[in-house]
């Protein structure tokens, strides 16, 4: 099977993805998906950082999978949806990953 690339945009970032034949429509409603749950977080304005807004869209997106019946989500939860209980675990637990990466010196 052969791959092809498409240049995509995620929250004004370009990135060139490769993509099976066949399966573009697919990875771009994917794209859609991600970028869509990434600007609903930024345009919240609690949280600034890319690669926690990252984080969080993709918690948000990875918790909705069970809830669709052929197992794809089918709903996008925002930092701005999730229960306020919710939202500070979600933030204790990014500070924790933060010191960890800290401690270990390493990026994953």
């Amino acid at each position: 099977m052969s791959t092809k690339q498409l240049d995509v945009q995620i929250m004004g970032q370009s990135y060139i993805l490769g993509c099976p034949e066949g399966g573009e429509e697919r990875l771009l409603s994917a794209v859609s998906k991600v970028d869509a749950a990434m600007c609903k977080i930024r345009d919240a304005g609690k949280i600034k950082a890319r690669d926690r807004i990252a984080v969080l869209a993709a918690l948000n997106l990875a918790f909705d999978l069970p809830e669709a019946p052929s197992g794809i989500a089918t709903t996008t939860t925002a930092a701005a949806d999730i229960p306020e209980a919710s939202h500070v675990r979600l933030t204790q637990l990014l500070k924790r990953i933060d010191q960890v990466l800290e401690q270990d010196g390493q990026l994953i």
